[in-house]
């Protein structure tokens, strides 16, 4: 089964999932950040220049920096499966961008495999990985 465990915790994973989108959306850089742990990890394997990056400050700083290159952006997510064993979960999850860059309409889609942690009743990302499944990129409005 895709989703197992406690319905309190599955809903409040995804309310995190749902958080984290928004604050992208809303370039939201402290409700953003608020959704990693202190020791997070963040790969993005299918951007080498970007790579892994470890700890929240880190992540968050490099997210700011980052986000320059997406005005507007439109970002939303939804979970594939979520499997919650005590205070740890993996979530599968795809996302979906649309930005325009350059006088471009991009529209990105991906795949994010990713660990949680329960903390003082609340979760957070433990570690982050997105692979990109789908890019389409057309004259803007297109």
């Amino acid at each position: 089964m895709t989703f197992t465990g406690p319905f309190e915790d599955r809903l409040a994973i995804r309310e995190l999932l749902e958080t984290y989108a928004d604050a992208v959306t809303q370039c939201d850089a402290n409700a953003w950040g608020a959704t990693w742990a202190e020791d997070a990890e963040w790969s993005l394997p299918d951007y080498p220049e970007l790579g892994t990056t470890k700890g929240r400050a880190a992540i968050v700083a490099m997210w700011i920096e980052a986000m320059k290159a997406y005005p507007g952006i439109m970002f939303e997510a939804w979970p594939g499966s979520i499997e919650i064993a005590g205070d740890t979960a993996t979530m599968r999850s795809y996302t979906s961008e649309v930005y325009d860059q350059d006088g471009v309409t991009m529209r990105d889609r991906g795949i994010y495999e990713d660990t949680c942690v329960k903390i003082d009743g609340s979760w957070f990302f433990k570690t982050r990985s997105f692979r990109n499944i789908h890019r389409q990129h057309a004259p803007k409005g297109c």
